[in-house]
């Protein structure tokens, strides 16, 4: 029987490897950032990426990276729901 942690909003299977779209993060996780973060963590919406792990809670995980005004990398792994991704 498939994890219900490993669907998407759609009751989809995923797994490492395959490729979302984030449909939606809650307003509550997207206001645990500091504030300069949190536009770069609301532009994930809409995007797709790749499922690159699953956490120790058995989510799926996904990588936003990009540059600071330093041109420093900057990294975020985030576990998601299945009602905030879709299959693609």
């Amino acid at each position: 029987m498939q994890d219900p942690k490993m669907t998407d909003s759609k009751g989809q299977a995923v797994t490492v490897g395959d490729i979302i779209r984030i449909v939606s993060l809650s307003k509550q996780f997207i206001k645990s950032f500091p504030i300069d973060e949190r536009i770069l963590i609301e532009s994930m919406v809409g995007n797709f990426f790749k499922i690159v792990d699953v956490d120790e809670y058995g989510q799926p995980c996904v990588i936003k990276e990009w540059h600071d005004e330093h041109g420093l990398l900057q990294t975020h792994v985030i576990a998601l729901d299945p009602e905030e991704m879709e299959k693609i």
